[in-house]
């Protein structure tokens, strides 16, 4: 069972290297509110960044990734991950996760994630879903194998 998503649009950015293995470098420099653009907008370009709007993505919160919310949201910094593949020579997001578990799979898996801070007011959405169903797993007893009950240290 999922909530209802939140629409948000990635900012990608190409930025041109003085590398002679690689010339330039793209990266998700930013999520946003998806304003309903349809399509994807350049909204920048200097010769050495070109910065690129794309819209009608969603984060979805699932209750089986709840762990991976609560992991993400006591990190230093929370983030948004996003998962993105190269589509005719430019940098395209193809899914957004605030889990860190989903994204870890994802990499685990051989795409390309990174991760862009939590905006804070996203946060604050992530966190009432984690109140509400994330239970941590209880602590166990641990059970000693029977080769160690009775053994004396001394």
């Amino acid at each position: 069972m999922s909530s209802p998503g939140v629409p948000v649009a990635v900012i990608m950015e190409r930025r041109t290297l003085a590398n002679r293995w690689q010339s330039e470098q793209w990266l998700p420099v930013e999520v946003l509110p998806d304003a309903g653009e349809t399509a994807p907008r350049l909204l920048l370009d200097d010769g050495e960044r070109a910065r690129w709007l794309h819209p009608g993505l969603a984060i979805e919160l699932h209750r089986d990734e709840a762990e991976g919310y609560y992991l993400n949201l006591t990190a230093p910094t929370p983030y948004v991950f996003v998962m993105w593949r190269m589509v005719d020579g430019a940098a395209v997001p193809q899914l957004v996760t605030v889990s860190y578990q989903e994204a870890g799979r994802m990499m685990d898996g051989g795409e390309q994630v990174d991760g862009v801070p939590l905006p804070q007011a996203l946060m604050a959405w992530v966190d009432e879903f984690v109140r509400l169903h994330y239970k941590p797993d209880p602590k166990r007893k641990k059970i000693r194998p029977p080769s160690f009950q009775g053994a004396r240290r001394g």
